[in-house]
């Protein structure tokens, strides 16, 4: 059974930090691409960051500098970690994953998604 499941959200102050990771399974985790997406109330699902499965990285320009995306192949599992947070942050945040993206932020890219944890700055 494929499935990815995100974990580590929650509420913090502007400027605070967070982890989330994403549990993966039932698939050949490390041959994928990983990546995270956000969609706030009213807005369309974005794409933050992306991973490779030769770790190579991509962020959006709105996180660039503060958020680090990366990956345990051992665990199964993928990181956001979310430094210098700020209101406009605020969104559910997914993991996807994709055998083969040729444009990262597009979500029709990935094949498994998970089911959110939504990170609320205030």
């Amino acid at each position: 059974h494929v499935q990815l499941v995100e974990s580590g959200g929650g509420s913090v102050q502007a400027g605070g930090s967070l982890r989330l990771s994403c549990a993966a399974s039932g698939y050949t985790y490390s041959s994928y691409c990983m990546g995270w997406f956000r969609q706030a109330p009213g807005k369309e699902r974005e794409g933050v960051a992306v991973i490779d499965s030769d770790s190579s990285t991509i962020y959006a320009d709105s996180v660039k500098g503060r958020f680090t995306i990366s990956k345990d192949n051992a665990k199964n599992t993928l990181y956001l970690q979310m430094n210098s947070l700020k209101p406009e942050d605020t969104a559910m945040y997914y993991c996807a994953a994709g055998r083969v993206v040729a444009d990262w932020p597009r979500a029709n890219e990935y094949d498994i998604w998970g089911q959110g944890t939504q990170v609320t700055v205030s």
